[in-house]
């Protein structure tokens, strides 16, 4: 499996990238999944960022390189640093205050 940075080498990718990291078997992070998909889909913005999603067990080099120490976190990357970070999103509210500054 390529590296994220080569896949996004590839692509060319210019925008943001929205990094989820979650688990498969946690409940908050499918409920988190649902917020994330809301607030993405009542701003028409699911174009804005390129988003990826990370199991910790399938892909725990990239938690670990990252810095996860709690599921669920949403990050943005922009150019090649990471811009935003949150930690255990509660709701719709404390996900559309972190991408506010990407949001239409």
């Amino acid at each position: 499996m390529a590296t994220l940075e080569a896949q996004v080498a590839r692509r060319g990718v210019t925008k943001p990238r929205l990094i989820f990291f979650t688990s498969s078997v946690s409940g908050h992070c499918r409920r988190v999944e649902g917020f994330l998909a809301q607030v993405l889909q009542r701003r028409r913005n699911h174009g804005t960022f390129r988003l990826y999603r990370v199991d910790e067990t399938e892909r725990p080099d990239l938690v670990e390189r990252f810095g996860v120490t709690e599921l669920p976190t949403l990050v943005v990357v922009d150019g090649r640093s990471e811009r935003a970070r949150l930690v255990r999103p509660r709701g719709c509210r404390d996900i559309e205050q972190l991408l506010a500054p990407w949001l239409r």
